[in-house]
């Protein structure tokens, strides 16, 4: 499955994902996992993990989730998405995503993730649905 990660990390390069510094650990139709170093750009006036940034972390592990989880040719798009923020994530330390596919439908992927502090306490918690398309 390290072929799997890395072949997703060189899709991910020049786009939105790579530019936060999003780095795939493990990839698997049962569970996605990835770390992301908290720089300064990418935090509020207080030094922590944005909001935003916790979301979009969170909505690429789901969209990872559901795309080993969707017949092949199938796309998908984000049709909910729901996050419970939890705790912080200071600028210089690491955060850590767990995605889990909890729904794999013909239509939709229901996704869990959780992002964690490199200490493990909770940052957020996410729910999303991925629509399933298939052409």
């Amino acid at each position: 499955m390290a072929n799997l990660a890395a072949d997703m990390q060189a899709r991910f390069k020049d786009l939105f994902p790579d530019l936060m510094g999003m780095e795939l650990d493990e990839v698997t139709p049962d569970k996605v996992v990835a770390h992301m170093t908290v720089r300064k750009d990418l935090c509020t006036i207080g030094d922590n993990l944005h909001g935003g940034a916790i979301m979009a972390f969170a909505d690429t592990l789901g969209a990872v989730a559901a795309i080993l989880n969707m017949p092949q040719g199938a796309r998908t798009t984000t049709i909910e998405s729901k996050t419970n923020f939890i705790g912080g994530a200071a600028a210089g330390t690491r955060v850590t995503g767990e995605s889990v596919a909890v729904h794999k439908g013909r239509t939709t992927v229901v996704c869990q993730t959780t992002i964690r502090s490199e200490a493990g306490k909770l940052v957020a918690l996410v729910t999303q649905t991925q629509l399933v398309m298939v052409s």
